[in-house]
């Protein structure tokens, strides 16, 4: 393996699994406090019981999520100096930025973890509000220096290097706020579904509690709306990608030639030597009408590109379409839960539940997707119209060595983590009350501030 495929291997595999740890930590406080907000109103112990045990999650994603990340800031500097060399100036204020995010959200964690019963019911909800304000922020950070990889800005070009800088105007880059926005609700709706998902299996096993009821009606009530909020970001992003990046939009929709009035494919298996896409479905006039808003516009095609810098065209693009069909499947099972949730007045069905029980994996699949489009989209460009992916890389010779090294890392923290949920889980079964916080036959009564209310699984 060569030290570019390598160096690409490891990058991709590396950021394939930080992002579910950190979706997870970005998402997962969210609905810790939601949890906790809604005992503080209803004073409903199911709710408490579930802040409780998110919480605990909450603490080992933050964990895992922090060697994570700090690996891949290690693999920046060792695999890519030369794109450190250039871009370090202009999005060294986003990562500091994000450590300034980090270290609240750390605070405050240890706060809301070692608080319960220390602090006034009110107090303690309010140290959790930080922590989901600072996961988030942390992650739209992080996005700030994607963006401007994306859409390079704040510099002016002199000899190969950036002069006159404005680290300012790299940070506030017009991409970031898109993808930011973007990334955001994925992160919210792959937490959303993969909570579903889990309840959903619990039920099915014979866990219809309070407990299990209320931790799929608050996740499907985020992932609903999530959901079908999605579309008009994501309409908003191809919009973005069409006036800066009209590459990746071509990949995107595998369109290969320049045309008025161009087609919006469905599936296919993109020909790049025939420059075809057979067996796609195409909706006439389609992508004009939603890159363009005008169902005659011209749409640029893949042909006005130099072939060296043509995205993976066949990847790209069914990528997309697995996060486009994935975004759609989950909005369609959210409108079927609800409506059968009404008419059923909460008791819902067997097969519903088995619906729901694949919407984690779909959730993930659709945020993987929509990175790899992003991701891939922009090559051969590391920074782009700037610096070639190939210009960017080391020259330093075994770096297969650290790939096979930070793939065992991420392999021992995947493992780890789900050891550690899933004992986690196995706690809450086997614990000393039931899921719907009532206390079981010979426990004894507890007293003071919190805990007359908490079921003693939290």
């Amino acid at each position: 393996m060569d030290p570019l495929g390598a160096a690409r291997a490891q990058m991709a595999f590396s950021l394939g699994f930080h992002m579910i740890f950190a979706a997870l930590g970005i998402g997962l406080p969210l609905f810790m406090v939601l949890a906790e907000g809604l005992y503080l109103r209803t004073k409903r112990p199911e709710y408490l019981a579930l802040a409780r045990k998110w919480a605990k999650a909450t603490g080992l994603l933050f964990a895992v999520g922090a060697v994570s990340g700090t690996a891949l800031s290690f693999e920046l500097g060792l695999l890519w100096p030369r794109f450190m060399e250039f871009a370090g100036p202009l999005i060294g204020p986003a990562f500091a930025l994000e450590g300034y995010a980090f270290f609240i959200e750390a605070i405050f964690l240890g706060l809301y973890l070692y608080g319960w019963d220390r602090l006034k019911p009110v107090h303690h909800w309010l140290c959790g509000v930080p922590v989901a304000v600072s996961g988030a922020v942390s992650g739209i950070l992080v996005v700030s220096a994607n963006a401007w990889m994306q859409n390079p800005v704040g510099f002016e070009l002199a000899g190969g290097k950036a002069v006159n800088i404005d680290p300012m105007a790299a940070l506030f880059n017009p991409t970031w706020a898109v993808m930011a926005v973007h990334s955001t609700l994925s992160c919210y709706m792959a937490s959303a579904f993969s909570i579903a998902s889990v309840y959903a299996w619990g039920y099915l096993k014979g866990r219809r509690t309070d407990y299990q009821r209320a931790a799929l009606r608050l996740a499907m009530t985020v992932g609903a709306l999530v959901a079908f909020i999605m579309p008009f970001s994501g309409h908003f992003s191809a919009g973005h990608v069409a006036h800066r990046q009209p590459a990746k939009l071509a990949a995107m929709e595998a369109h290969f030639r320049t045309e008025r009035g161009a087609a919006l494919k469905i599936g296919g298996l993109p020909d790049t030597t025939r420059q075809e896409v057979p067996y796609a479905l195409e909706i006439p006039f389609g992508l004009s009408l939603l890159a363009h808003h005008d169902p005659h516009a011209e749409v640029k095609g893949l042909e006005e590109i130099p072939r060296d810098q043509w995205p993976n065209v066949p990847l790209v693009h069914g990528a997309f379409q697995v996060m486009i069909g994935s975004g759609f499947a989950l909005m369609g099972l959210s409108a079927l839960y609800w409506a059968i949730f009404r008419k059923r007045r909460g008791e819902l069905p067997d097969w519903v539940m088995r619906l729901l029980v694949p919407t984690g994996v779909m959730a993930f699949a659709a945020l993987e997707a929509g990175w790899i489009v992003s991701e891939v989209g922009r090559q051969p460009w590391t920074i782009y119209g700037i610096m070639r992916t190939r210009e960017a890389v080391t020259t330093a010779p075994y770096v297969e060595v650290t790939f096979f090294g930070f793939l065992a890392l991420y392999t021992v923290l995947a493992v780890a983590l789900g050891w550690l949920l899933l004992r986690l889980a196995g706690i809450e079964e086997s614990g000393p009350a039931n899921e719907s916080g009532e206390k079981r036959p010979g426990e004894p009564e507890r007293t003071g501030g919190r805990e007359a209310h908490a079921p003693a699984h939290g």
